[in-house]
């Protein structure tokens, strides 16, 4: 039994997946399960137990590329890339990713039984007619974890259990270990990070009040709060610490996808607005305080009854959208609306 999963991106959503390949490989444990992935996100799945094969699609690599007029070894490698994927005749094709660019895809693998959801889905782009066994689609107010093991059910593998199982080695836990020796932080105290940026601007929460968060945090729990982010999100990050009087420990740019991960691990709690390191959090089990503005928990938030979500509920939200004139679904966040909710997971923690 070949079977492949098409899921390329983004960072929250191949961790939403995790689930389902766990399922598809408790029914067929003898499979070679190979998964289809854009490379920003192959670090989450490289490594997997459940996996045997990871195919890594360059595209965006490959488009910037062509932009700089390297026609030539783009087709070659694109060539070359499209005989892998298609050197095995898969029994089972799943699309988890329900968008143009995963239908063609679909239809260039050599698959027996392409899966996938029929028309009708949020954002498909088509991605139906590539299918040759279409799912009905499904309430997108189910969250995504459910959504993906609903699509499992047509394939007759019907499974519940949500099992993440992030490759994470001891060298990640090794590196982090470091990091937080280098920082001044200890086993003494615990262990608070902070991720304030996400990548629409109608996601993130006003700097000051991430700065009064962690001032307030450092002053209650007597901890110095750890800040991560992406080396783009460093301005940000600065400016933050720049307006706050205790000390913070800024890890911003310093991790990878796996060693952030190790660092959630470790760590007793996670702060985060809806962005790809709340998933991560999530997904390695750790307490998440997650704040909510122009998307919907019940669709792609923490799932667990450890994690805290926090939202405005105004009329207007969830919106979706990326620009808005006042952003008003985070600006209506206050300050003592997070610690309550922090206060909330340390007293589950110490019960």
């Amino acid at each position: 039994m070949n079977i492949l999963i098409i899921k390329l991106s983004a960072i929250g959503d191949v961790i939403h997946t995790l689930p389902a390949l766990n399922a598809i490989r408790s029914a067929y444990p003898s499979a070679y399960i190979t998964w289809l992935i854009e490379e920003a996100a192959a670090p989450l799945i490289i490594d997997h137990s459940a996996l045997d094969r990871v195919i890594v699609s360059r595209r965006k690599s490959w488009i910037r590329d062509l932009r700089k007029g390297q026609w030539k070894s783009v087709i070659n490698e694109t060539a070359g890339w499209v005989q892998t994927l298609r050197d095995t005749a898969y029994d089972l094709v799943f699309d988890f990713q329900a968008l143009l660019k995963s239908g063609v895809l679909v239809a260039l693998s050599r698959g027996r039984r392409k899966i996938g959801f029929d028309r009708g889905m949020e954002h498909q782009e088509h991605s139906y007619l590539f299918l040759n066994e279409r799912v009905a689609p499904v309430d997108m107010n189910c969250h995504a974890i459910l959504r993906s093991l609903m699509m499992l059910d047509a394939a007759g593998i019907h499974y519940r259990n949500i099992t993440y199982r992030l490759p994470i080695h001891d060298d990640d836990r090794k590196a982090v270990a470091r990091l937080l020796e280098l920082g001044g932080i200890n086993n003494s105290r615990p262990l608070i990070c902070i991720n304030p940026v996400a990548k629409w601007t109608t996601k993130l929460w006003p700097n000051e009040r991430f700065a009064e968060l962690a001032d307030r945090l450092s002053e209650r729990y007597l901890v110095s709060p750890v800040f991560t982010g992406a080396p783009e999100d460093k301005e940000t990050v600065l400016d933050i610490l720049s307006r706050m009087t205790a000390r913070a420990v800024d890890l911003t740019g310093k991790t990878s996808l796996k060693t952030l991960a190790a660092l959630y691990e470790t760590a007793d709690m996670l702060i985060s607005t809806d962005t790809g390191p709340m998933h991560l959090g999530a997904a390695v089990n750790t307490p998440v305080v997650a704040l909510f503005g122009p998307t919907a928990p019940w669709r792609t938030g923490p799932m667990g009854d450890q994690h805290q979500v926090i939202r405005a509920d105004l009329p207007c939200s969830p919106c979706y959208k990326r620009q808005c004139q006042t952003c008003d679904c985070m600006n209506h966040i206050h300050v003592d609306q997070v610690l309550e909710s922090v206060a909330r997971v340390m007293t589950a923690q110490i019960n």
